[in-house]
This record gives structure tokens, sequence and C-alpha cells, in this order.
């Protein structure tokens, strides 16, 4: 009797108990259910009567560890994996090496000179720099002027590796003037270091004004062996005989063909944007004063891809023992040069 005693009260023991954690468990997932509804989307964080929520059930119930969902096995495999590439992108970061930085102040001076000089691109502020005995490649030049608005000009180099020796162009170009006229200017271009060799203007050029141009651009000693020229009627006989008596063998371009003078076009093209492009020609003198003018400083201080970023007239490196750097002003500030002069 006792015995059978102890089984049933062992039996409504077990019942009891089954029907406590059964309650317990319905508990907990109606718990979890209710943090995911007040935290979606957001990561469900558990407060301090959540967590004492779950030690009153690990207390009254041994299985408790089932029923938390909360973060599965594959969110776990995903959280190491993430951390895995983590630590070896870090292991994997770029360190600081290569070239040192480039100095403040050289910063400041290529900007300042590419505001001073706004037709210039980098090459031509590379020659200006390396004239101020400063070193710093194209490329760095490059860099901190920014995206080119249009696609960098080509070089001569390997065009004139393939020409005869002393080369040179002639060529018409027009300017009108503030009362309307039209003047024409003659231009001899040397290809050896991009030296005009002889300019002149006229309000009505003739063949025989232009056959005594041709005699005064070179002595007869130094006179080139090739001359480019278009098939312009403006020419005409005059012009050969003088060549052919000088020695020069003319080169005809095809009709309508400009590109096939490149070296002279390319020269018009630069005395327009310039210089002409930004000034008004009152009459022949004021076109003269301002040609002289601005072939001053296309010899002396322009520098030239072609010539190794230096000018026709060579420029000696001012390293920077000679002092501060000092900007000089050319056509009325429309372009500068800069040069170092002791203090």
């Amino acid at each position: 009797m006792t015995a059978l005693l102890v089984a049933f009260f062992a039996a409504f023991r077990a019942s009891v108990r089954s029907r406590l954690e059964l309650e317990a468990e319905i508990l907990a997932l109606r718990h979890q259910l209710a943090v995911f509804q007040r935290q979606a989307p957001r990561r469900p964080c558990l407060g301090r009567a959540d967590r004492l929520l779950w030690v009153l059930l690990s207390r009254i119930w041994p299985n408790w560890r089932g029923a938390v969902r909360i973060v599965t096995p594959d969110t776990v495999v995903r959280w190491h994996r993430r951390g895995f590439g983590l630590y070896w992108r870090w292991r994997s970061r770029p360190r600081r090496a290569g070239r040192p930085p480039v100095a403040v102040d050289i910063r400041a001076l290529i900007r300042h000179m590419h505001v001073a000089n706004p037709l210039w691109g980098a090459p031509r502020i590379h020659g200006e720099l390396q004239k101020l005995g400063l070193t710093i490649s194209q490329t760095t030049v490059a860099k901190y002027l920014g995206r080119r608005d249009r696609p960098p000009s080509p070089t001569w180099r390997s065009f004139l590796r393939n020409q005869v020796s002393q080369p040179a162009s002639i060529d018409f170009f027009t300017v009108p003037t503030a009362t309307f006229r039209v003047l024409f200017v003659f231009v001899v271009l040397s290809h050896g270091r991009r030296r005009i060799v002889h300019v002149n203007v006229t309000a009505h050029p003739t063949a025989a004004w232009t056959a005594q141009q041709l005699r005064e651009a070179w002595p007869w000693d130094t006179a080139p062996r090739f001359v480019i020229r278009d098939r312009d009627a403006i020419y005409g006989s005059d012009l050969q005989r003088a060549a052919q008596a000088m020695g020069i063998e003319e080169v005809l371009t095809a009709p309508r063909s400009p590109w096939q003078n490149p070296f002279v076009e390319r020269l018009i093209g630069s005395i327009r944007r310039e210089c002409l492009d930004h000034v008004i020609v009152w009459n022949e003198r004021c076109l003269r004063r301002h040609l002289e003018r601005y072939l001053a400083y296309y010899h002396e201080w322009r520098t030239h891809l072609s010539s190794d970023n230096d000018a026709p007239v060579p420029r000696a490196v001012h390293p920077p023992t000679c002092g501060p750097i000092v900007q000089v002003p050319h056509l009325a500030g429309l372009h500068h040069h800069d040069e170092r002069r002791a203090a």
C-alpha cells in the first residue's frame, strides 16, 4: 500500500512538472515573439525586465536553453565569416609607401601659375618649374591641375626626327582692325627650335613684297634646305625665283590641306589664342607693336614641348639659391613668367 502511494505521488508530481514546463515554454515563446514585434526591424535587445524573466524561467524550467532562438547558428557562422574578412582586410590595408608628398608651397605655386596663365597646361607649367630649379614630374603637375577640358596637344618630336635638317614654313594670316580693315601678316618659322625668323605686316600683299620678305628672313649662307608653303597665288613666280637663287627647295601642300603644314599653322593659332584674340588692333603700327611684344615673350620665356620644355632662346636654370620666385608680366599681364631674383 505504501509503495502504491509513493508511485501515485511520483506520477502526480511528474504530470504537474510537465505541465509547468509546458506553460514555461509557452511563456518563453510568447516573450520572444513580443520582443521581435517590439523591436523589428532593428536588432533585438533585451532589457532588465526581459533578463529577469529568463532568470526566473531558468529556475523552474531545466530545458529553457532549447527555446532560445533569437540568434540562429547560421547567423553566428555568417558573423564569423564577416569578421574573418574584416580582419584580413585590416591586415592587408595599404601602408604609407611610395614617393614623398609634394611640399605645400610647391603645390600652391603650381596653382598660382595655372591661375595667372589659364592658357597653359601641365607641360608648360612643368617647364617653368624646371627653370626655377624645382624637380617634379609632369604627371604630378597634372595631378594638382585637375582634369583637362580638352585633350593635350600632340608633340612635334616624332615628326621632326623623320624630316630633313633645317626645314622652315611660311604662311599668311589675316587680322581685322577696329575700323573693319583687314591686315595680312606674313610669318616665317624655322623648325629647328621653333624660332620665328621673320614677321611683317601689310595691307596690300604682292608677289614682289612676299619675295622680299623671304630675302630678309635669311642671309644667303643661312637659308634652309626646304620651305613648306601652300598653293596661294600670292607667292607667284617672284618668290619661286628668289627661293631658287637662295638654294631653297619649295614643298607645296595639297589644295585645301592646312594640316600638311602643321608647324606654322600651330604657330598662327598660338599667336591668335595667346595675343591677338585678347586685344583690339587699330592699324599696322599697332599690330606690329603687339607682334613684337609677343615675339619677345615667345622667344625668351615661352617654353616648348619640342625643345625639351625650353624656350627658343635657351633659358638658364635658376636654383633656389638665386632668391625668391618673382612673377614678371608680359603683354600687359596677359602672360607671366617666373624667375628667381635676389632680394
